[in-house]
């Protein structure tokens, strides 16, 4: 006989070992789920740190969103979809707090049941979950999700669930998710994040889950959508009877009345609109408008606020993508010429005002970054791969060339024309030539708005140089969006999110199988066995040590391919907003402000004294 909830209730608050029948498994109970370690919480934690439970409720207020949107929809890879639906419209079965790293803590499911050797993993949800027409939110809608994404996803969402071998439905209140791998966490985690639709509004009338879609979703979350101008805005509406409002992991959150989201295709515009009133908030992520843009008599009188938050960017890499699919990046000594070519130092300094340091790793920022030379556990899995990885992984520290002037040093200059001597290149009359062929070597460099174009600018003029004829082609976002979904593309001005600690979606990013899979995450292209070896070996590791140690050194054999041309990032929020708001004395540690997302702090209010303060004189 299975325990019943008056019996778990007594057992310690972490975990309950659920003792079933004879012969059976041992499986724990419980409120949360950790990837490694101890959540923070226990089961009857009130709020997270972060939080204030007093917060008001109330107010409106106006964000900035990037780009633009003509699907509501995340599961396909049709459109351009709206980043701030999911999050705002839909609830998660369980939520990960902005301090604690792959935990996750009850929110559609009140408990959450594995067994020792994660085989499998039941959740079963509270009877108060509601959809916002009222309908409970049942077993039938997590699994109806989950198949499908699998069966509808695009490849990227795919990838996270790609060690699930399949779903059942128990009850109207418990479902089960059974998993390939043993022994392993993160597939479970992967789950716990899962987004629930519901079944019966996308089956009804003729909807269709697997297109775009601008019909206002039905959804369980904190908001509903109550306007839809394609491209232009979105508007949002607190749900007053919201059914997880007072639950720990919600309390003090999502306390505005009304979002707008303003979308503007061009940075420059956008940030005229938040100096002129017209948003609210904002995340800064250009340099140059932090370090100048804001010598305003709003932000002299303190009506406008800026502050440096620390935090932890778990930004990925961002870069110029090459496509190693089609010449000439399917040469890796091209590629790594092309590092010698960027005068980074140079750019820091003159154009970012010295903001920002160089990105060397895919994981940057975290203990997932390769740094020094291999020791350890870490050296012991590189030995493996001895003769296929080049040996400096083993005898010389990654560090990308230093150029501090515009136009790069000889010696940087001739490391890059070396390498393309060896690739089959050389100079004819001042262009770069295939020998074989004759052809030139030139390419297209594309970017999706012309920010980073001054950034750019000194790596064609040094291109120039050795003889390559490249060109900057800015298009819109759409356009953006389809180029790199259909690998149209050279070189590409582009960013990977990263969330430790890494997981299946490695494989959508860096896997040979997704090379070739259409929209898949592997953008550049990446075809290397030892990638593949060193992804499972990561993804399946069992505890905190070996994932570490394995992505690391995946880090070294990916920066060796020389598969971008590396940016920059940067260990602080920049944070700029209208004095109308009030926020918790502690601050997260981790997304701050929400760039990827909701483009905002959750966790803010607006507070009436200066909402009323600043609308005398705004």
């Amino acid at each position: 006989m299975r325990p019943t909830a008056a019996v778990l209730a007594v057992l310690p608050a972490f975990f309950l070992a659920a003792i079933l029948p004879a012969a059976a498994e041992t499986v724990t109970v419980a409120h949360a789920l950790a990837e490694f370690g101890t959540p923070r919480h226990g089961a009857d934690f009130a709020h997270f740190d972060y939080a204030e439970p007093a917060a008001r409720k109330g107010g409106s207020v106006t964000l900035i969103a990037p780009g633009s949107f003509d699907s509501l929809n995340r599961l396909p890879l049709t459109g351009e979809h709206a980043r701030s639906v999911d999050r705002l419209v839909f609830d998660t079965l369980m939520v990960q707090p902005q301090d604690e790293l792959s935990v996750y803590y009850g929110l559609i499911a009140e408990s959450v049941e594995y067994p020792e050797d994660r085989s499998w993993v039941v959740f079963t949800l509270r009877p108060e979950a509601r959809f916002h027409d009222g309908r409970p939110i049942a077993a039938e809608d997590v699994a109806w999700t989950f198949e499908q994404i699998r069966a509808h996803g695009e490849p990227f969402l795919k990838s996270l669930y790609e060690d699930v071998s399949g779903v059942t439905v128990l009850g109207p209140r418990r479902v089960r998710f059974d998993v390939a791998t043993r022994n392993v966490m993160k597939p479970l985690v992967s789950l716990a994040a899962l987004t629930v639709r519901p079944k019966h509004w996308w089956t009804a009338e003729g909807r269709d889950i697997s297109g775009g879609s601008l019909e206002p979703p039905l959804g369980s979350g904190p908001y509903r959508l109550v306007r839809v101008e394609p491209g232009r805005d979105l508007v949002y509406e607190r749900v007053a009877d919201y059914w997880a409002a007072e639950l720990p992991v919600r309390r003090g959150q999502f306390n505005f009345d009304r979002i707008t989201y303003n979308y503007y295709r061009d940075r420059d515009v956008a940030f005229e609109a938040f100096k002129g009133g017209d948003a609210d908030f904002r995340r800064e992520f250009t340099s140059r408008q932090w370090a100048a843009g804001y010598e305003l008599d709003a932000v002299a009188d303190g009506t406008l606020r800026k502050a440096e938050f620390p935090t932890v960017n778990f930004s990925g890499m961002q870069g110029f993508f090459m496509n190693s699919r089609r010449p000439p990046f399917d040469d890796i000594r091209v590629r790594e010429a092309m590092q010698y070519l960027y005068p980074f130092e140079w750019v820091n300094r003159t154009i970012m005002y010295g903001l920002y340091k160089r990105t060397e790793s895919w994981f940057p920022n975290s203990d997932y970054a390769a740094t020094g030379l291999p020791e350890g556990l870490e050296r012991d899995i590189l030995e493996r791969y001895r003769g296929r990885i080049p040996e400096a992984v083993f005898t010389q520290e990654l560090r990308l060339p230093v150029n501090t002037e515009p136009n790069v040093d000889r010696a940087n200059l001739r490391a890059a024309r070396r390498l393309l001597e060896e690739a089959g290149w050389q100079v004819v009359h001042q262009r770069l030539v295939d020998v074989e062929t004759g052809e030139p070597m030139r390419f297209e460099l594309l970017m999706s708005n012309s920010g980073l174009e001054p950034h750019t600018q000194p790596l064609i003029r040094n291109l120039e140089r050795v003889g390559v004829e490249a060109t900057i082609r800015i298009v819109d976002s759409a356009q953006f969006q389809n180029r790199y979904l259909d690998r149209d593309f050279d070189m590409i001005s582009f960013a990977f999110t990263f969330y430790p600690p890494p997981g299946g979606e490695m494989r959508s990013r860096f896997g040979s199988a997704a090379a070739e899979l259409d929209g898949s995450a592997n953008v550049i292209g990446i075809r290397d066995p030892v990638a593949d070896e060193l992804i499972e070996l990561a993804v399946t590791a069992r505890d905190l040590e070996t994932k570490q140690a394995a992505t690391r050194a995946l880090d070294r054999v990916l920066m060796r391919g020389h598969y971008a041309i590396p940016h920059w990032n940067n260990d602080r929020a920049w944070i700029a907003w209208w004095d109308r708001f009030g926020f918790p004395e502690n601050h997260p540690t981790y997304d701050f402000g929400k760039p990827n997302t909701i483009g905002s702090q959750p966790t803010w209010w607006i507070d009436p004294e200066r909402d009323a303060r600043l609308a005398e004189v705004r």
